[in-house]
């Protein structure tokens, strides 16, 4: 049922808020009031050079001083402070959302071949798996995640998402149905520069979980769609895979249609199976995906969930319904369907 979509000027033209908060809540219906929330890139040029490090405090006298005393034994907090927001009427403040704008010392983890995110990644999951009362929820440079239990627009309004400014932007209109609402389990889910947005439900969400665990991660917000961004992290960031070949691993074409390619694909498509099959998505589901440089959307292998793409000029747009993308973007143009499993993709060009 969920609403998603997300927009990327691949010439990084900057965008506030506001549309994509008129776009979200065209999609009303696809929600329950139980989740909302936005991803955006490029909000933080001032501190472009740090980890912006979002989090929710159950109290932030008795819960934050653990996780400053972390933050301290692996880098230096340059700023931080309580994220601005602003009450509404119908939705319930749970949490209290502040913001770290955090340098890791890459000379502490100095065996690693990209120790700023490997420090990044170990403190969000010792945090969320071990730090009762905080959870991060996005830790990328230069991008933000803002979230919560609401409505889209009272979610927006919560946070004045239109006051701030990306180039990329990701909205999502939740209707849980596995799990309960909760602010953790809205979405985006983010990790590092990685943020997702999912409708539909991924049916093997153990046997994905059990192997992202088995390289340390760890999924403490108790939804399947979690584990999406951390398999995107694992394949393309340390595994090396490009963006095309992390779809292939994860929505892979059926065996019967492996066999009837030519051979070179043959091959190529057996391996990546036979290499990931426990990273193997089952499933309705449509995803998309960001990163600084670049957005993509996919479904399941027989699209049992919607997903839509437009295009305006350097404007990439990708949703679960045209009317959402024309009620952002009226000039848009065609608006087509991607294929079952095949990912359509924006790159930054600027």
């Amino acid at each position: 049922m969920c609403g998603i979509i997300g927009v990327i000027d691949r010439e990084k033209g900057l965008m506030d808020g506001s549309r994509i908060r008129e776009a979200l809540s065209q999609m009303k219906e696809r929600g329950s009031g139980e989740g909302a929330g936005y991803a955006v890139y490029g909000c933080y040029p001032e501190y472009r050079d740090c980890y912006a490090l979002h989090v929710f405090f159950d109290n932030i006298h008795e819960t934050k001083k653990p996780v400053d005393d972390l933050l301290e034994q692996w880098g230096r907090v340059v700023h931080e402070g309580q994220i601005q927001t602003y009450e509404q009427p119908h939705l319930r403040r749970i949490h209290a959302p502040w913001r770290y704008f955090f340098k890791p010392d890459p000379g502490l983890m100095s065996w690693s071949p990209s120790p700023e995110d490997d420090i990044v990644t170990y403190l969000v999951m010792r945090i969320n798996s071990e730090r009762k009362g905080a959870l991060v929820i996005s830790s990328g440079k230069n991008m933000g995640v803002f979230k919560a239990s609401g409505w889209p627009e009272e979610v927006a309004d919560f946070y004045r998402i239109e006051e701030y400014q990306g180039y990329l932007w990701l909205g999502h209109n939740r209707y849980p149905t596995n799990t309960p609402g909760w602010w953790g389990g809205a979405h985006p889910f983010s990790l590092l520069g990685w943020s997702v947005v999912h409708n539909g439900e991924i049916t093997s969400y153990g046997t994905n979980q059990r192997y992202i665990e088995s390289y340390g991660y760890n999924c403490t917000m108790y939804t399947d769609t979690e584990v999406v961004a951390y398999l995107f992290d694992l394949l393309v960031r340390k595994h090396g895979l490009s963006e095309e070949l992390a779809v292939r691993a994860l929505a892979p074409p059926f065996w019967d249609e492996i066999d009837r390619k030519e051979e070179k694909e043959r091959e190529l498509d057996t391996a990546i199976r036979l290499t990931y099959g426990p990273a193997l998505m089952n499933g309705p589901f449509a995803i998309v995906v960001a990163r600084p440089d670049m957005m993509l959307g996919f479904t399941d292998r027989i699209k049992l969930r919607p997903l839509v793409a437009g295009e305006n000029g350097s404007k990439l747009y990708i949703s679960s319904e045209e009317a959402a993308i024309r009620r952002m973007d009226p000039e848009v143009g065609e608006v087509s369907m991607p294929r079952a499993g095949s990912p359509v993709i924006g790159r930054v060009v600027a």
